[in-house]
């Protein structure tokens, strides 16, 4: 809600807290008293409007999670919040609006590998033709997150495996690799996690997996070299002789 204040100065309703108004100088009590008085009230929300002293009345940020998912949600915001109030922000700023929220929301989605059962179901095939070549997924984007500083990281993955007698369906690939990059992570320890996977679940030849990224935490802090790229590696089986390898770095290289 918005209101003209006197001498044309504009006021926001936030929430039950007009605290704006106290950082107006010329505003004397009178006329204060008189404002706020004006402002119609509101019934208090439940945890969301202790979780948010700057919430609006007519929006719920967690519309639509369990009871379960909202509780934890809104411990994360208190900590957010938290971290927000010791760096001296003012929480009055309604740009600040549920900014503890929607952390705790990103957080939910960056690292729903986390979540017990979100493990991707691997469906395989028989390899009924004998397959014997190399089988490469080249260039799969992902996002993921620093363990060290929890800033992002981000680049491309390319994983390759020479079958035995089961081959795995395409769209699994990516969804192996999102699984393990959507929790706090390490490049080298995402790159083991992806090839480990697919020894087990496959039983392949052999597997390889190279992963190409850019991390944050080196561009934006320490020492701040923008485009600095990552190049981590495994090997699995028949990957270790050096023809089948060299094929998957020249496929690499073209790509």
């Amino acid at each position: 809600m918005v209101w003209r204040l006197p001498d044309g100065v504009f006021g926001v309703r936030l929430g039950h807290h007009p605290a704006i108004l106290d950082k107006i100088p010329a505003f004397n009590k009178r006329t204060r008293s008189s404002v706020i008085s004006s402002i119609p009230k509101t019934k208090p929300r439940g945890p969301l409007a202790l979780a948010n002293d700057i919430a609006e009345p007519d929006i719920d940020p967690l519309e639509g999670f369990s009871p379960e998912e909202r509780s934890r949600l809104l411990r994360i915001a208190a900590h957010v919040r938290g971290i927000l109030k010791e760096l001296d922000l003012d929480m009055s700023d309604p740009n600040l609006a549920h900014t503890d929220l929607r952390v705790a929301k990103m957080y939910a989605e960056m690292f729903h590998g986390l979540q017990e059962g979100n493990e991707p179901r691997v469906t395989t095939f028989p390899n009924d033709e004998g397959y014997t070549g190399m089988v490469a997924e080249m260039a799969i984007p992902f996002y993921s997150m620093c363990s060290h500083h929890l800033v992002p990281f981000y680049g491309h993955a390319h994983i390759a495996y020479v079958p035995t007698d089961r081959i795995v369906g395409l769209s699994k690939l990516p969804r192996i690799l999102e699984f393990y990059a959507k929790r706090p992570q390490l490049q080298e320890r995402l790159t083991e996690q992806v090839v480990t996977f697919l020894e087990q679940k496959l039983h392949p030849q052999g597997a390889m997996v190279v992963i190409e990224a850019r991390h944050l935490c080196v561009e934006m802090r320490g020492v701040k070299k923008p485009g600095a790229l990552t190049v981590t590696s495994s090997i699995r089986g028949i990957f270790h002789e050096r023809p089948i390898r060299e094929e998957f770095l020249d496929l690499l290289r073209k790509n």
